[in-house]
């Protein structure tokens, strides 16, 4: 990974960063780690004292200890939209072996964690204006955030101590290796008649990202093939009225977001939604559900395109609304909530419907 960092001894690094700190208060360590063209793992590292300590990777233990925390705040993020959702790590189970280890967290918080992509985590207990924030964060290999848990008032403390004594790692130094993620080839021109004979077949919505996989296929390229008959482009205005009309209506809905190395899901009901503009021009808009138990922070002006996509299951259509930035990396997922074994309400069919006319032909 080319970055200045690598040039930098991590005292110059964190020198550069408090500089940063003075000139510009209030600024994140992820927003800090982009100018200063570093990683938040790598400042991160730069504060290792007793205060900051590195875990080492066993990461399917640490995974399963998280329960003892109680409860507690988990907040998993893109670059566009960040879900926190405060409860327990109840039912924690690990699936696979190798790259392919797969956790599941079922409860109050709910994720799906790719272990391979957990590369290094710290435990952090840091100063945030006039209160100490007490955490575990996980880094991925490039130092980019995979998932963060802070702890609450009702958290069990002592449960962390013995966490961090547990895990601390051999090596404390303050410098911290990244390194790039190869980027994935995907084909150009694959089969669309083929493809869309698989989709068409598809029993089961978790059948189909091993579809992409297997006719290695970018999933906004996979849309774009499908249009007109499993996916219709939609407004980017259109997240808004869809989460407040859900709210309006009382209709639980889902919602996925995530990196790669945690993917978060909501499954409720919403309630407050609110669209707050940052900066000096009010560049950034953030589209927000502020509810007691959990918040999204969505960049509604990083959201390029959005898609209604309809998906076969033995259990009828399921449709979603999937968001995606300028890359044509996916954002967030929007569904009506569903178990296995029953169809997707009509409620949420009829709001998705209502949106806009042109959603009559993939919605039915």
């Amino acid at each position: 990974m080319d970055n200045l960092a690598k040039t930098q001894s991590p005292e110059e690094l964190y020198k550069a960063w408090k500089a940063l700190e003075e000139e510009k208060p209030g600024i994140r360590i992820r927003e800090a780690a982009i100018a200063l063209n570093s990683s938040e793992a790598q400042l991160l590292a730069t504060t290792l004292n007793e205060e900051t300590v590195r875990l080492n990777s066993n990461w399917e233990d640490l995974l399963k200890r998280l329960p003892e925390l109680g409860r507690v705040m988990s907040l998993t993020r893109n670059d566009a939209c960040i879900l926190e959702h405060k409860g327990a790590f109840e039912k924690v189970s690990v699936f696979g072996r190798g790259d392919h280890k797969i956790g599941t967290v079922i409860g109050p918080i709910e994720t799906r964690v790719f272990l391979k992509s957990w590369y290094v985590a710290f435990a952090v207990k840091q100063m945030k204006r006039d209160r100490q924030l007490t955490s575990i964060q996980v880094f991925d290999h490039e130092g980019n955030a995979v998932t963060k848990i802070y702890l609450q008032d009702k958290s069990n403390y002592e449960a962390y101590e013995q966490i961090v004594v547990d895990f601390k790692a051999e090596n404390q130094s303050k410098a911290q290796e990244v390194s790039s993620y190869e980027p994935i080839e995907f084909d150009a021109n694959p089969n669309a008649e083929v493809l869309l004979e698989a989709w068409a077949n598809l029993k089961d919505t978790h059948d189909f990202f091993p579809l992409l996989r297997k006719h290695n296929v970018h999933r906004y390229h996979a849309l774009e093939l499908a249009e007109g008959k499993f996916t219709q482009q939609i407004s980017t205005e259109s997240i808004q009225p869809l989460l407040e009309e859900a709210a309006k209506q009382k209709l639980p809905i889902m919602i996925f977001a995530g990196n790669r190395g945690n993917l978060q899901i909501h499954q409720d009901k919403v309630r407050t939604i609110r669209l707050l503009e940052r900066g000096h021009t009010g560049a950034e808009r953030w589209l927000n559900v502020l509810d007691p138990d959990f918040n999204m922070h969505l960049r509604a002006d990083l959201v390029d395109s959005a898609w209604v996509v309809e998906k076969p299951t033995t259990d009828g259509s399921v449709i979603s609304i999937e968001v995606f930035d300028a890359n044509k990396e996916m954002i967030a997922q929007f569904f009506g909530i569903r178990k296995p074994g029953i169809p997707q309400t009509k409620e949420w069919k009829a709001l998705v419907n209502n949106l806009s006319d042109s959603f009559a032909k993939v919605v039915s």
